[in-house]
């Protein structure tokens, strides 16, 4: 990457009432994904659980399996050994959501005060996704190449979060141009994702949430597949703007993503650890702030008088001396004083102040 490539201006983007990017609180997905099981009553349980965690958002996936996936498309491996299946279709059909589900889960959304996001896996599930008032789309790094869906969600004038996983750089760099030649690169937020299931700690590369934010110029976070609880902190210590991180209402339970994801106690550690490291990042500014006025005036230095010094007398470098504490004249401005009178009687030891010279 050239300095050439690096794009200066970072855009900001807006989902609901959120704005990402620089300088912004981290937007936190918590991905329920297929981890419902199919089970209605357990995604509503998730959505409470992400709200009590903390989430800015819950998202599930939208998908009808004979049209994702061919009868005798097989399973990935971390799906065979989690569940069994050898057909991924089969597997699937098993986790689809009805419209009657997604709609209640909205409304718990709704009532629980989080935002209800999801990821559409066709053409047509970019339509339920809008039936629903979802306030962004989310693609799958599986569907990064997908141009067709990429075309479809730029349709939709909604922010549009992309993730990056099992891609290669020309093939994000198709699809960022093709969204910004379609008029949706100020919705685009980019996701670095590594598609390992789970993604062990040494291959997350936190660099490349930077490396993206600043070849593309667009907002840009992490969607976490490792086991590990502090990752999403990293990743905002590391630039990113976004977090998503799959749960579970049970890490051994049977299903393709439960053993990747964090329970509900560690989702609400998850998230309290990213909103403890945004503090510690504080703002893109450095001087003297409010918490430092306590040891700035007892531990900086002032000029202080090395000797008694009569009235009248002209200061000489040998009558003065540098100690703390600073309330007086700063350290650096002793040489200022040399060859000033003193217009009052200055004592050993005291601190100078202005009025004590001409």
């Amino acid at each position: 990457m050239s300095p050439s490539e690096l794009q200066e201006e970072i855009r900001t983007v807006q989902i609901g009432s959120h704005r990402v990017g620089e300088g912004e609180p981290a937007f936190v997905i918590a991905e329920a994904g297929v981890n419902h099981d199919g089970s209605m009553g357990r995604a509503l349980q998730m959505v409470d659980v992400a709200a009590r965690g903390g989430a800015d958002a819950v998202k599930f996936q939208l998908f009808s399996a004979k049209d994702l996936v061919t009868r005798r498309g097989p399973t990935a491996a971390y799906q065979l050994n989690a569940t069994g299946d050898a057909s991924q279709q089969a597997m699937l059909s098993r986790l689809e959501l009805s419209d009657d589900a997604c709609h209640q889960i909205r409304d718990r959304c709704k009532a629980r005060s989080i935002m209800f996001l999801a990821t559409p896996f066709g053409l047509f599930e970019v339509d339920r996704a809008l039936s629903l008032g979802v306030d962004a789309i989310k693609i799958a790094s599986t569907d990064l190449t997908h141009t067709a869906l990429l075309e479809r969600a730029v349709t939709t004038s909604l922010p549009i979060i992309l993730s990056t996983g099992a891609s290669t750089e020309a093939e994000i760099r198709d699809a960022v141009t093709h969204i910004q030649t379609l008029g949706g690169g100020d919705r685009l937020i980019l996701l670095h994702c590594v598609s390992r299931y789970p993604t062990p700690i040494s291959a997350i590369n936190l660099r490349s949430v930077s490396v993206l934010h600043h070849m593309f110029g667009v907002p840009t976070g992490l969607s976490d597949h490792t086991t590990e609880v502090d990752v999403g902190a990293l990743a905002v210590a590391a630039g990113a703007g976004v977090i998503e991180k799959h749960f579970t209402l049970d890490p051994g339970a049977t299903g393709p993503d439960h053993a990747m994801s964090l329970s509900p106690t560690q989702l609400g550690g998850y998230i309290a650890a990213i909103r403890r490291v945004e503090s510690a990042m504080g703002r893109n500014e450095i001087g003297l702030t409010p918490e430092e006025h306590d040891v700035r005036t007892t531990a900086t230095r002032s000029v202080v008088a090395a000797k008694d010094i009569p009235i009248g007398s002209v200061l000489t470098a040998d009558m003065l001396t540098i100690k703390r504490p600073g309330t007086g004249i700063p350290a650096g401005a002793i040489q200022e004083l040399i060859g000033r009178r003193a217009c009052a009687p200055i004592k050993i030891d005291t601190t100078i102040t202005w009025a004590m010279v001409r």
